[in-house]
């Protein structure tokens, strides 16, 4: 095990890949090429690697990028700081079809984002001030039109689906809010918003989150160097260390789906602090742990 590595009770937590991003976010398993996806919003980049971080390559942004999520016709559909997007990376550079921008002129860009069973992309916008209450929850559906589904937030972050489809799980993280929405997943309607998580049970923030097969919610804790489990109910079960206090968004992957997968972030550290973590910015591999993911929903690009 190098030094990148640590292992506690079988649990084992690599830094597979350096990076090291300002903004690591995303990483988002792709079961149809077996490599793993990852973003840098504040570097503008879209990263693909092997399962180990290996054969590492990239594709620039024109701008800040939020999230991406897998299309069904091979393509990403992205949240960035212009508005929703298409992007093809199957060639040397990539090549966008935007959507539309459902926040012109706000003070905010599109943050988080995740695809549902039935194939619409949720997304949250953020305040760039890390102050205001302008972002929103969204829904994008596969004929391309938009739905503002919430709003009143900060920064949205901690979006997932419950195993079962009816409910959907938002962190308003600058507030430290954590909520549980229902969902009618054949009609996409959220409905009777109520807390989710205590927030008094963890430190840090819940940023980017998965739900593993067993139904489970893993969110990574931005200022909390850790990542957590919670049972649906919202109970705290398990806390991963990480040897960065700034972890971002999580993800399973690998071939067979027991690899969870962490990002991180640099760009809120002063130079004394980036001193201390110097794998901040990296990209980390959670391995034996007694939890396996799902494949990630592609989004229903209609037809033309």
């Amino acid at each position: 095990m190098t030094d990148a590595a640590q292992s506690t009770g079988g649990v084992s937590v690599e830094c597979i890949w350096p990076g090291p991003a300002r903004l690591g976010e995303c990483p988002l398993w792709d079961p149809r090429k077996n490599r793993l996806l990852l973003i840098d919003s504040d570097g503008a980049k879209i990263w693909q690697l092997d399962y180990d971080g290996s054969d590492a390559r990239f594709w620039d942004m024109p701008e800040t990028i939020g999230s991406i999520g897998l299309c069904d016709d091979g393509r990403l559909i992205a949240g960035m700081a212009n508005g929703f997007a298409l992007i093809d990376i199957s060639g040397q550079e990539a090549r966008l079809e935007r959507i539309g921008d459902p926040e012109p002129g706000l003070p905010t860009r599109l943050n988080d984002g995740k695809v549902d069973a039935a194939g619409r992309f949720w997304c949250g916008s953020m305040c760039l001030d890390f102050k205001c209450k302008e972002a929103a929850l969204y829904r994008l559906d596969p004929d391309l039109t938009w739905h503002r589904m919430d709003d009143g937030f900060t920064v949205s972050n901690g979006i997932a689906f419950s195993r079962d489809g009816k409910a959907l799980y938002f962190s308003n993280s600058r507030t430290d809010e954590s909520i549980r929405y229902d969902l009618d997943m054949p009609s996409g309607k959220i409905s009777n918003r109520r807390p989710f998580v205590e927030t008094s049970s963890y430190a840090g923030r819940i940023d980017g989150a998965t739900v593993d097969e067993a139904g489970d919610y893993w969110g990574a804790l931005f200022d909390g160097g850790a990542v957590a489990r919670f049972s649906p109910e919202g109970a705290l079960l398990q806390l991963v260390r990480l040897p960065v206090n700034c972890p971002t968004m999580c993800a399973f992957g690998g071939p067979d789906m027991a690899t969870l997968y962490v990002t991180s972030a640099t760009f809120s550290m002063t130079e004394e602090q980036l001193s201390q973590e110097p794998l901040a910015g990296g990209l980390f591999a959670i391995r034996g742990l007694d939890a396996r993911g799902v494949p990630e929903p592609r989004f229903a690009v209609a037809g033309p």
